[in-house]
């Protein structure tokens, strides 16, 4: 019979839905014959042994989708489904079964509703929430795959896993990718779902999962979901809470990059026979004859590097940064020239595990962290106001303060035990010399020339600090000049030139 689709027929009478018949038929080799009989999907059943689930819909449709996946040396041998709800559920999760079984791991994850749809002979509007559920379904079974650990598919020299958020940039560095001949599967990182996120705004959302699929199947890209979400959860998000609950103010972005995602995704690139991973940062990977290190973008304005700064050298010898020379407004051309729907999407602003939603909000569901009244005082300690909690304030700020002053206040420290704020003039904020905590040096002390103590601001020149490469507990450095709002919890990024050598944590200026 060769390759069978599943055919499905709906009628609709009074608003309901019902099945009139089902058939299987198969295109004969000439493509314009086609043999229709009436059949039962004979994958409708129970999990195969060891197979990987996804299920979709639930509650909120009345509609429930479940495809398992059986994967066997980079092929998935055996495919079952289940549904409840409507009959066009079912036709929907038999055609995606039908699609996959057989098929390799990366050709599976090319498949999606427009496969779907196609299978099943064109589906009316009504039906189409169907399809999407099946779409689902199969991918949350691929997901399962992917985060598990197993090997995939065997390795292809010219494949490189390229991360997609869904944005312009990482959308534009596949497209580049691929124009320079390499094979591209595209990874979404689910990271963090919680029903007081606007999910359209975060990067690694549940709805930014699916809208990131779309765009990569509209490239014909083959798309993975890796789900990260407990230690995301555990190692981004729990720092964040606790940094400050104690009063500091942490990076979690960075945390992010050098902990848990990147070297995730590499570890997937390894497992699905990619000889590495590309992202759409603006950062530079440079030899200085001991190994790879991060440098600064070509793209002052978007340079990224330093959100990357703790990442291992290690692991930069399997990362690319296909736009480390391009403009934002080049990568906007590029996009639009190649009839990207993302091309003019603006970029995200908000952390993404707060998109949407305030942080005083966010800290007070998570953490436990509500209006405390304390005091705000002077360097001297003297009362001059009051506030609604420590963790409302970072150091350098100066909105929110509410006291009335000759000249404009700012935050120069806080204190979680006593629940005060330290407020001052501008000129209070300078300091001269910074200590930083588990710092890691990727070349020796005197390399360092400069840091950089915030994500945007303009490193600063600083004295080399006379030390060996490798971890240190405590490491001071002395600046070349004053330089105002230094906030504990924050990244210190080392460098020598543009290039980052080292990255350590902020303890106290």
């Amino acid at each position: 019979m060769g390759r069978a689709n599943v055919l499905w027929e709906y009628q609709a009478a009074s608003g309901a839905r019902g099945l009139v018949a089902h058939s299987v038929y198969s295109r004969s080799m000439s493509g314009d014959m086609l043999q229709l009989f009436l059949a039962d999907s004979t994958r409708r059943g129970p999990a195969p042994d060891g197979a990987f689930s996804g299920a979709a819909g639930g509650a909120a449709c009345g509609d429930l989708a479940r495809i398992s996946l059986a994967i066997e040396a980079g092929r998935v041998s055996a495919v079952s489904f289940d549904a409840d709800g409507c009959a066009a559920t079912r036709a929907a999760c038999a055609a995606a079964a039908e699609l996959v079984e057989g098929e390799t791991v990366l050709d599976a994850a090319r498949i999606g509703s427009r496969e779907i749809d196609a299978a099943l002979g064109g589906v009316s509007p009504a039906m189409r929430h169907a399809v999407g559920l099946a779409s689902d379904a199969l991918h949350r079974a691929l997901s399962a795959a992917a985060s598990s650990g197993q090997v995939l598919a065997d390795p292809v020299p010219d494949r490189v896993l390229v991360a997609m958020s869904g944005g312009v940039d990482s959308a534009t560095a596949a497209l580049l990718e691929r124009e320079n001949g390499t094979e591209v599967v595209a990874v979404t990182l689910k990271l963090w779902a919680d029903r007081e996120t606007d999910g359209k705004r975060s990067c690694c959302s549940p709805e930014a999962v699916v809208s990131a699929r779309d765009l990569a199947h509209s490239l014909d890209l083959p798309h993975l979901t890796l789900d990260l979400e407990q230690s995301f959860r555990r190692e981004v998000v729990g720092e964040f809470l606790a940094g400050y609950a104690a009063g500091r103010t942490p990076n979690p972005c960075v945390i992010c990059n050098g902990e848990v995602r990147i070297e995730a995704m590499i570890e997937l690139a390894r497992r699905v026979g990619a000889v590495g991973l590309a992202t759409g940062h603006y950062a530079r990977i440079v030899e200085d004859g001991a190994g790879p290190l991060l440098a600064a973008a070509a793209d002052p304005a978007k340079d990224q590097s330093y959100m990357l700064s703790a990442l291992r050298p290690e692991l930069l010898s399997r990362l690319r940064f296909p736009l480390a020379g391009l403009r934002k407004p080049q990568v906007r051309a590029i996009a639009e020239r190649a009839g990207l729907p993302v091309a003019g999407k603006r970029d995200s602003q908000d952390l993404c595990f707060l998109a949407g939603q305030g942080k005083r909000a966010f800290l007070r569901r998570h953490a436990g962290l509500r209006d405390r009244e304390g005091d705000l005082v002077d360097d001297g300690g003297r009362p001059v106001g009051r506030h609604r909690g420590h963790h409302h304030f970072t150091v350098g700020q100066r909105r929110g303060i509410g006291v009335a002053a000759p000249e404009p206040l700012y935050v120069l420290a806080t204190d979680a035990a006593a629940n005060t704020v330290t407020v001052g003039i501008r000129a209070e904020l300078a300091t001269g010399a910074v200590t930083v905590r588990d710092a890691v040096l990727h070349r020796p002390g005197r390399t360092v020339d400069r840091v950089r103590l915030r994500y945007r601001s303009k490193p600063v020149a600083c004295a080399p600090p006379p030390v060996a490469e490798g971890r240190h507990e405590l490491l001071g450095l002395e600046l070349a000049e004053p330089v105002a709002r230094v906030a504990p919890g924050q990244v210190a990024a080392l460098m020598c030139g543009e290039t980052i050598v080292g990255h350590g944590t902020i303890a106290a200026a």
